[in-house]
């Protein structure tokens, strides 16, 4: 199994994703929140991407997906209602202003964007976090909570802190800092 901190992502249950799932509490303050955010923002969306993004606009600076991550194209942030998992399982996404593509027959990624993100998985996470701590995934649309912008998550066994705070730009997660 490679990945025995996270058993619900092996590539067996890759398509299982729907097993991930808040811890009650969480979940109704997520939801309690969420209608909060729609009632004050117009929609979770526009909160997402005026709050947490400070995105104007979804406009693709760089027309090559992943070549410059400095570019305003890329934003990792915390997940902020992660899935009640191990406390030292970090939940990330990575939102982007480009298109993540899927197969329109198999309704996953493409193969080629899959490498793409595999790529640069591997150059952004794995350089500070060991190959076999790390996994990414895509959530298909019926599981997605927010639609219009393109994301992935990204889930890191025990990463330094500081890490974290360097990938995320010192973000904290709403969830931890509603509390």
């Amino acid at each position: 199994m490679p990945y025995p901190w996270l058993p619900l992502l092996t590539p067996e249950e890759q398509n299982q994703l729907d097993r991930l799932v808040r811890v009650p509490s969480d979940h109704r303050r997520y939801l309690e929140y969420n209608a909060k955010l729609k009632k004050k923002h117009g929609s979770v969306m526009n909160f997402v991407l005026q709050e947490r993004l400070k995105w104007a606009d979804l406009e693709q600076k760089d027309p090559a997906p992943f070549r410059d991550p400095a570019t305003a194209d890329i934003k990792t942030l915390y997940n902020d209602w992660p899935y009640g998992i191990d406390e030292r399982i970090v939940h990330l996404v990575v939102w982007t202003k480009f298109d993540l593509p899927d197969d329109p027959d198999t309704k996953v990624l493409t193969k080629e964007m899959r490498g793409e993100i595999d790529e640069y998985v591997d150059k952004t996470f794995c350089q500070a976090v060991p190959k076999e701590n790390v996994i990414w995934f895509k959530n298909w649309k019926a599981l997605k909570s927010i639609h219009s912008v393109e994301h992935f998550h990204v889930m890191l066994f025990d990463p330094d802190p500081a890490f974290i705070e360097q990938a995320t730009n010192g973000d904290i997660p709403l969830s931890r800092s509603l509390q």
